[in-house]
């Protein structure tokens, strides 16, 4: 009997004056990728040398320009769209493959739809993400367990995120609208919907240059994407279920965001979705007609517990954790 054809392997990377970033991970990838693997660098008009660096360490890289910054999602559809391999890998620039890693992320085709690596920070020492998680607010943050095996997640990362060909355009890719941050999340859950799996490929390891910090535009992006990602994702009857929950939520973060010096940039993702509403609800209807599973297998893959070390002291109140509980176990009877 003849061995089964070999994976063909396409790493998309979205650059942005990343070449810093490209001069330190690209290397460790390039001596791991296969004669029939195809690496595809999508640049988003960089503008300190980053296509240079790419020329000098992969000279045999697919480059695709772009005219200006067309943010993450879009760009990663563009490297979608130009790469021929049967799996997609998305990586960030800044994520550097530890041996071994080409191969490991092959290795669970027909396990799961879609999965990730495991990603580490801080030279391997920390882990970044190992499967991300997602409260029923739309709250989502990356999970950190220190030690995993393969296990299905509730979102999977970008910064590592593998998918075959035919899954990426049934789905139709990331939401292009979103431009940064949470496009991850919202992609998971549309596949989720569709009655995918999802999950982390531990022996896949790769070490993100990962820094924590949250500025102005990030505040508002991450706002008003993660309202896109409930408007699209979450069927209607988890949405009335949940109405009193993120009417609740909305007051608390004005409170917070009021508090902590972003306001204004809170405010301006309440406008940003109301205005982006006509176009998130005919997304929405697409979108929901994919949906192949119950209101409650979707739901059983958000979490009450606000537990992420990122959310301070909401995540260790012990009332409020309570309370999250038992809102969320009469939501999940009322679904069953």
């Amino acid at each position: 009997m003849s061995a089964p054809a070999p994976i063909r392997l396409s790493v998309v990377i979205v650059t942005h004056d990343s070449r810093a970033a490209v001069t330190a991970a690209l290397p460790a990838l390039c001596a791991q990728l296969g004669g029939d693997d195809e690496l595809v660098v999508v640049d988003n008009a960089s503008a300190d040398g980053t296509l240079g660096a790419i020329g000098e360490i992969a000279p045999g890289a697919l480059v695709v320009r772009n005219a200006g910054n067309a943010g993450f999602a879009a760009g990663a559809n563009a490297g979608a769209r130009a790469a021929s391999g049967d799996l997609l890998v998305f990586l960030n620039p800044d994520a550097t493959p530890a041996p071994g890693f080409v191969d490991a992320i092959r290795a669970p085709r027909g396990t799961w739809s879609a999965w990730q690596g495991l990603v580490t920070a801080d030279g391997g020492r920390a882990v970044n993400t190992s499967g991300g998680v997602v409260h029923f607010t739309g709250i989502a943050w990356a999970g950190q367990a220190a030690a995993v095996g393969p296990r299905d997640v509730a979102f999977l990362s970008g910064a590592c995120l593998a998918i075959p060909r035919t899954e990426w355009e049934r789905l139709g890719g990331f939401g292009e609208a979103f431009f940064m941050y949470q496009e991850d999340v919202d992609l998971s859950l549309r596949l989720r919907l569709a009655g995918c799996r999802l999950g982390v490929e531990p022996a896949a390891v790769i070490d993100h240059d990962y820094e924590f910090a949250k500025g102005p535009a990030k505040w508002r992006r991450l706002e008003a994407n993660r309202w896109a990602t409930i408007v699209r994702c979450y069927p209607g009857s988890l949405l009335l279920l949940l109405a009193p929950a993120l009417a609740a939520t909305e007051v608390a973060l004005l409170v917070a965001a009021a508090a902590g010096g972003w306001l204004p940039q809170k405010l301006l993702a309440t406008g940003d979705t109301l205005r982006a509403l006509p176009r998130l609800l005919r997304e929405r209807h697409a979108v929901q007609t994919t949906r192949t599973i119950q209101t409650a297998a979707f739901a059983r893959w958000l979490t009450p517990d606000l537990d992420s070390p990122y959310l301070g002291r909401a995540g260790r109140s012990a009332p409020l954790r309570w309370a999250l509980r038992a809102y969320w176990r009469v939501v999940l009877a009322a679904l069953r």
